[in-house]
């Protein structure tokens, strides 16, 4: 496919389900691309069957899988006609270990099928799927549902996706696909592996061959996609550029951690990234990080980009996954121009157990600010940000910096690592209206994520108007 015939816009993958089909699918119908999160796509979908699935989406869906029988079996488990009660906690799927059980295997299958079959539903323009290259116990799984349901873009940050080509290629053939897991304290050629055997984990019961869809890693330098493209186990088709001030995840500044006054990473000249240097490598690319207006469109095509992704203004866009109260709080909040001296982005370079900088929206009621977090009973009980360690044993165990410190010594992580750190996947599970509610009663809370463009979304608000579809993000940026 030539640079000309993919999609100026991408919309940009945010997790957990803030890129909700919804929004993936009325980008789509734009003729742009419409992208979902596949982060902790399981958890979602077993909280949205245990909320009763109102309108039936997610059951129309999974009536279109290719077993019918693990579909009724996740009905049979996590249904609940009516929903919940509200002051009841939802159950949990198990936790990703390197080795998962098959029936979470199908489960996150499910989940990631559903959510692309739902945004291609009724319509034949591109969808894609973001994931996590750090969150990698899950990904294959995860990719494969993706095929299942057709998907045509796959687009993976948080790390160096060097293998995720290759897997792409096996599972469009059903082929045994594995993926190295990263295991802190072992030695070289001590490798351990995550597999994925289409074959074994549907049955046998599937489409004879699949599309491969086209690979876009999410990088921070050039050097980095030269890279890529070079070394990558499979085909790279072209590559998203995302710079510091995009929501999120952020790379971490190159050399030395600095920080400013406010404490936030201090990125660089050598943060930067030189267009002509990615145009040189002959692959389409995208700029990403506070480059959704139309003059820096324009200015970033006349560099040779196709595009830019846009997050941002696409989250608090009606059609996202955010939960109403929030939404509402900050686009009435930027509507008004009632925005403090400093902005409300934080760029937080401890939060995420990744380690990564995380930017986080201070609104003064969600754990990122630091006096709610504090009062917070630390609980890993999603698991999707554990890191896997070497045992005394040999064997691998997984912790996260985030869990209960002392969890986290016993398994010989360091007790300097646990300062700061967050658990985001509860709370992102929160963002989106699906709070857990934990023992004692205490409800999780919120940690909004948003890049810089943030304050942008004043441009696209008429006068007296408190929301926007993200079709006007669309008609904005093109204008």
């Amino acid at each position: 496919m030539s640079m000309q015939k993919h999609p100026i816009i991408i919309q940009g993958g945010m997790g957990i389900a803030v890129s909700s089909w919804k929004l993936a699918k009325t980008v789509s119908l734009t003729g742009q691309l419409g992208v979902v999160s596949g982060t902790a796509i399981n958890s979602v979908l077993v909280r949205r069957l245990q909320d009763g699935d109102k309108d039936g989406d997610t059951r129309r869906a999974m009536k279109a899988f290719p077993n019918q029988a693990i579909a009724n079996q996740i009905l049979a488990t996590y249904f609940i006609e009516g929903g919940k009660e509200a002051t009841k906690a939802y159950k949990r799927p198990p936790m990703f270990t390197v080795n998962s059980p098959k029936a979470l295997l199908q489960l996150n299958i499910m989940a990631s099928f559903v959510e692309v079959w739902l945004a291609k539903e009724g319509h034949s323009n591109p969808v894609g799927i973001n994931l996590l290259e750090k969150v990698v116990l899950p990904n294959l799984s995860c990719l494969y549902g993706a095929l299942l349901a057709d998907v045509d873009y796959v687009i993976m940050g948080a790390g160096i996706p060097r293998e995720i080509p290759g897997a792409l290629d096996l599972l469009s053939e059903n082929k045994v696909a594995s993926l190295k897991v990263p295991v802190e304290g072992a030695v070289t050629g001590d490798e351990t592996i995550t597999s994925l055997d289409p074959a074994a984990v549907m049955d046998n019961v599937m489409p004879a061959k699949l599309k491969r869809p086209y690979f876009f890693p999410i990088v921070s330098s050039s050097v980095l996609a030269a890279n890529l493209k070079k070394k990558a186990t499979g085909e790279v088709n072209g590559f998203v550029v995302e710079g510091p001030l995009a929501g999120g995840h952020n790379a971490p500044p190159r050399g030395p951690m600095k920080l400013n006054e406010r404490g936030e990473p201090i990125y660089g000249e050598r943060d930067v990234v030189d267009l002509k240097e990615m145009a040189a490598l002959g692959l389409p690319f995208w700029m990403a990080g506070s480059y959704a207006t139309p003059e820096r469109l324009k200015e970033v095509q006349d560099q040779g980009a196709v595009g830019i992704q846009a997050g941002t203004l696409f989250a608090f866009a009606k059609e996202s996954g955010l939960a109403d109260s929030i939404r509402d709080e900050v686009v009435q909040l930027i509507a008004k121009n009632d925005v403090p001296p400093e902005g409300f982005i934080f760029t937080d370079p401890l939060s995420s157990p990744t380690g990564f900088p995380f930017k986080a929206v201070r609104l003064g009621r969600t754990i990122s600010d630091k006096d709610i977090y504090q009062k917070r009973k630390r609980i890993c009980d999603l698991g999707y940000l554990r890191h896997a360690y070497k045992k005394p044993d040999n064997t691998v165990g997984l912790r996260c910096p985030a869990e209960p410190v002392d969890d986290y010594v016993k398994k010989g992580g360091k007790m300097e690592d646990t300062i700061g750190r967050k658990c985001l996947c509860n709370a992102l599970m929160a963002d989106i209206g699906m709070p857990q509610v934990q023992a004692g009663g205490e409800v999780e809370q919120p940690m909004l994520t948003a890049g810089d463009d943030l304050n942008l979304l004043g441009r696209i608000l008429k006068p007296g108007q408190l929301s926007y579809s993200a079709t006007e993000v669309i008609d904005y940026l093109l204008k």
